[in-house]
């Protein structure tokens, strides 16, 4: 165990010093200190986290999860007081809520701002347990050295993030800090559970949202030679009439009640448009948004007004008309408004070693779950970054594509065409073994345009 601190140590200022040897550290940890170091640019040397600032507005829901952690916490509490340890929750920012524990433990976590209104995002105090759990989508343990910051390396931290079940975005944080002792191996359980219970409420929300969207699609009235649709905060498509059904791939009048069951729209400008206007609805419920978008049908573009749905006072989604335009515009796909930074490498990890790779050398990425796996011409690596759509939205811009719900492909590296029995297509790229890729029906007519054929 000793020599096992020392070698992450040994990496640690290594690390801080430039260099990208992390042999002895885990990927998870690896990986977050590469954030921290090249795009938080977090100091090392932080001898406490910093204080939040700011208002905060929670809605309903997080008010929701945050209350159900909170018991949780209390109850955790006296677990850990025999193991100089605290509990905290904290929200989505990573702002400290409450905490609970010993006195003399709470004493010294305060000089630490391990404390309420402490901010302890990765992008404020580097690698840590709460900050990192937001980043992540499971339970993280982070131990001694393996935290950014030096002066944190006396405590052992394990947190989970409770996610917003349509979105996918974190709620809240809830975290176990021990004080030069190792935490009980209960401790991973005990936050599984407390997770558990509070994404319980949060599924049979999202179910009920979801049958508030159905109902309102049924009662929309469209204009004449106009299509409509019900789609979630995140864009996903609950349902859609015939019209609408085509422009967007999914099937024609078939409710999608619960999240995992949710469609995939066609039409990944209009899930960036979806996504903008949720944001500002969220600030401005009376607003109604319309703009152009193209679709895959028509040469000339089709006229979108969105129409947020509001149920006792809680965004659960829009309606699209598409034909019709009324309302504020939101920022076009390709304009400032939704800009986002091109990546210039991709964070992967192979046998314990971080490896930054080159946006050429990718070929394509599959999904597993929320693993996903990056295929090049020196093998296969598994992502620094959690969860396809989260890939795909960061590469959307730097000629990637997604042609399947569990693959982007980089366009650059497509060589050959093939169809398959039933008349799928299948992109063969050129790496050493050829390797194809299916394209599914719904992203076709993406592919076809994108690759002009």
């Amino acid at each position: 165990m000793t020599s096992g601190k020392n070698m992450v140590l040994a990496a640690w200022e290594r690390f801080m010093q430039g260099e990208d040897d992390v042999r002895g550290v885990r990927p998870e940890v690896a990986i977050s200190w590469h954030r921290c170091r090249e795009q938080y640019r977090v100091d090392p040397y932080l001898t406490q986290a910093p204080s939040a600032f700011g208002h905060v507005d929670h809605t309903l829901e997080h008010d929701m999860v945050l209350t159900e952690l909170g018991g949780l916490a209390a109850s955790v509490a006296h677990e850990v007081e025999g193991l100089n340890g605290i509990v905290t929750v904290a929200d989505a920012t990573g702002r400290i809520l409450a905490s609970w524990g010993d006195r003399a433990t709470l004493a010294r976590a305060s000089d630490a701002n391990l404390a309420p209104w402490g901010c302890w995002t990765e992008h404020a105090a580097g690698t840590n347990g709460m900050g990192t759990a937001l980043e992540a989508r499971r339970p993280v343990l982070i131990r001694g050295a393996e935290h950014w910051c030096k002066a944190f390396h006396d405590w052992v931290c394990a947190g989970v993030s409770v996610r917003h079940v349509v979105t996918g975005e974190p709620i809240a944080v809830m975290n176990i800090s021990c004080w030069r002792t190792q935490l009980p191996d209960s401790a991973t359980r005990w936050l599984g559970n407390a997770a558990t219970k509070a994404q319980g409420a949060l599924n049979r929300r999202a179910h009920d949202s979801g049958v508030e969207l159905a109902a309102a699609f049924t009662q929309a009235k469209a204009p004449s030679g106009t299509a409509v649709a019900a789609v979630d905060t995140a864009g996903k498509v609950v349902i859609a009439d015939e019209q609408a059904s085509l422009l967007m791939g999914v099937r024609p009048y078939v409710p999608a009640i619960d999240p995992d069951q949710r469609w995939d729209c066609a039409l990944p400008d209009l899930t960036r448009i979806v996504r903008y206007a949720s944001k500002t609805a969220a600030r401005t419920p009376e607003w109604v948004g319309s703009t152009q978008i193209f679709t895959h049908l028509l040469d000339e573009p089709t006229p979108v007004t969105i129409r947020p749905v509001f149920v006792r006072g809680e965004l659960l989604g829009h309606l699209i008309w598409l034909g019709a335009c009324e309302g504020a515009q939101p920022p076009q796909a390709t304009g400032p408004g939704l800009a986002r930074t091109r990546p210039r490498r991709l964070v992967a990890v192979r046998e314990n070693r971080m490896v930054l790779l080159r946006l050429p050398e990718v070929c394509f990425a599959e999904s597993d779950g929320n693993n996903v796996w990056l295929f090049t011409d020196q093998g296969r690596f598994r992502a620094g970054t959690q969860g396809l759509d989260k890939l795909d939205e960061e590469l959307a811009d730097a000629g990637f594509l997604r042609v399947h719900r569990r693959y982007v492909v980089n366009l650059s590296r497509i060589r050959e065409i093939e169809r398959g029995f039933k008349g799928e297509l299948l992109l063969v790229v050129d790496n050493r073994r050829k390797e194809t890729v299916p394209v599914s029906r719904r992203h076709a007519p993406a592919v076809r345009r994108a690759l002009g054929i």
